[in-house]
């Protein structure tokens, strides 16, 4: 398949979907091979890496080691981590930490430490202090000080406010003479100019974050809408264990609060968990009490939550002194006090919401995914790091690590891109229309829908009946975006709606496949665990529980 490139076309070494800490990582790294582009739906520090507040989890402390922290990260994800994958990244920590210094992330440091030792934090499903943490604004800091360093590279362009569509295929003659299809790049809506653009490289990587927008509740920003996610779906790669979500235990209940997260690291620092009785109730349900792993403290709050009819529960910081919690959580503070809540002074009140996706795009060691030239790392990625339930502060880690083994594994990667005239089909590329009609705005009401029925039937705590509730009416939803999006009505909100609706749906396919109650599923119709549990994967046209995970556009 040969022709010039057209007008609408870019061509680079590799090509990066999502400006995170994961794809920026990688960009720094695969830009000694030749050029990187990376691009963005927004602007480039939009990201979830720029809202993590806890910190990054490394065995650097004298006081830990790599076989603890294997062993916390195994034990949260309960039976389903990849254990030499989960090795392998902890023992790369340290490593890792010091690369992240020579862009000049600046970490807390122990204040009467005459060495200026790390001012580690534990966090929930830790037995030891290891998160290493820019006091309560981490993933901002780490984010800009990769930002800087991508934009001053000579290799790498940045292009925001382009939005990711469809992967590219093409077809290429190895060195063994074998005709083979792999992706060689993506279409792209620019969402300024309204144009769609194909931008191609030798390697794509996926580095778009989760899905957290599929709920109605979430710690998530607005573009987490599942984006590299669903992409990979559609063009057939595999996906993994996607019924497993996070729900981070505290968010800020507050009508005026807005995916605003109260980070674990509080409850690191003394914080305790109190209902409106004024109970501790953690200590009923495990032995960590306040610092059990994610999935055991967000359904404790959901089970207090039902059987006291509460709207929220509360984290309590009083009994701590007020310099101690300021001078640590400045920020988390300074945004409560906007909300006329001190943080030191009075029960804080919090709800669990949908944080961290744990399943997503089947990868090796290597970040590859199951499409020859596709690779996708962070949280788009499920690499067998998190398992059933992540450890916190493990997805900074995952990410940094995985960057690196992406860029290792592209060394050798054949140049098909450059000089060989791989074509591009015009009629996905040109001029797409603003819309804004009739039939746009009726899409609101089901942005809503599908974020609403995750909820109310696809939350902490599910079971069949609900789940088969749930599949029937994203289906019809879905069916309707995917139509319009065939008729060419297109803007950045149905791009997302369709992904959205897709994701919610794979999620509750997922979620009606796994038949036991293992870390972040938990269902009331198999509440025990199989014996021997296995991934769940699902890919376009497969059998999945009696149903088929269809294309869109087959349906």
């Amino acid at each position: 398949m040969t022709a010039n490139f057209i007008g609408d076309s870019f061509s680079s070494r590799c090509l990066v979907v999502g400006s995170g800490i994961a794809g920026l990582q990688f960009a720094l790294l695969a830009a000694d091979q030749g050029t990187v582009r990376v691009v963005t739906k927004k602007e480039s520090r939009e990201s979830n890496t720029n809202y993590a507040q806890g910190g990054i989890a490394a065995a650097v402390s004298p006081v830990d080691d790599f076989q603890h922290h294997v062993q916390d990260t195994l034990t949260a994800g309960d039976g389903l981590c990849n254990e030499e994958v989960v090795s392998r990244m902890v023992q790369a920590g340290p490593r890792l930490i010091e690369r992240l210094l020579s862009y000049g992330v600046q970490f807390s440091r122990q204040e009467d430490s005459p060495d200026e030792e790390f001012a580690l934090g534990r966090e929930g499903g830790h037995s030891r202090r290891r998160v290493l943490h820019c006091q309560d604004l981490t993933g901002r800091e780490i984010e800009e000080r990769l930002l800087a360093a991508c934009v001053a590279h000579p290799n790498i362009t940045v292009d925001e406010n382009h939005m990711g569509l469809e992967l590219l295929f093409g077809h290429h003659v190895g060195l063994e003479g074998i005709d083979s299809q792999r992706i060689v790049g993506c279409v792209v809506l620019d969402r300024q100019t309204h144009r769609r653009r194909a931008f191609l490289a030798d390697a794509v990587v996926l580095a778009t974050g989760g899905c957290g927008k599929v709920y109605s509740y979430t710690s998530n920003p607005d573009i987490a809408t599942g984006d590299g996610l669903a992409m990979a779906f559609r063009a057939g790669a595999s996906l993994r264990n996607l019924e497993f979500v996070q729900f981070h235990p505290t968010c800020l209940y507050h009508p005026r609060a807005k995916s605003f997260l109260i980070s674990e690291a509080v409850r690191g620092e003394g914080a305790v968990l109190i209902n409106g009785r004024q109970e501790q109730f953690m200590t009923r349900y495990h032995p960590m009490k306040d610092l059990a792993p994610r999935d055991v403290v967000a359904r404790s709050i959901d089970r207090e939550l039902k059987t006291s009819g509460d709207p929220c529960v509360y984290l309590d910081l009083r009994h701590l002194p007020r310099e101690k919690v300021e001078a640590r959580f400045p920020n988390l503070v300074k945004q409560c006090a906007q909300f006329g809540i001190d943080m030191a002074g009075q029960p804080v009140p919090v709800v669990p919401a949908a944080h961290y996706m744990c399943g997503g795009v089947a990868v090796d060691l290597g970040a590859r995914t199951s499409l020859p030239g596709l690779y996708a790392i962070g949280e788009t990625a499920c690499t067998g790091v998190h398992g059933a339930n992540r450890l916190a502060s493990n997805s900074l880690l995952e990410a940094v690590f995985f960057a690196d083994q992406a860029a290792q594994a592209m060394e050798n990667l054949d140049p098909i891109v450059s000089g060989n005239g791989l074509s591009v089909d015009s009629s996905l590329l040109g001029t797409v229309p603003n819309n804004s009609g009739p039939e746009i705005m009726v899409l609101e009401h089901d942005w809503d829908s599908v974020r609403r029925i995750m909820w109310d039937y696809v939350g902490i705590v599910r079971d069949r009946e609900r789940l088969e509730i749930a599949l029937s009416r994203l289906r019809q939803i879905r069916v309707t975006v995917e139509a319009l999006f065939r008729d060419n009505l297109i803007n950045p909100d149905i791009v997302e709606l369709r992904n959205i609706s897709l994701l919610a749906e794979l999620i509750v396919l997922c979620a009606r496949d796994r038949q036991e109650s293992r870390g972040l599923h938990y269902t009331l119709d198999y509440p025990g665990k199989l014996e021997n549990p296995t991934d769940t994967i699902i890919q376009r046209n497969q059998e999945i529980a009696g149903e088929t995970a269809c294309c869109p556009e087959e349906d």
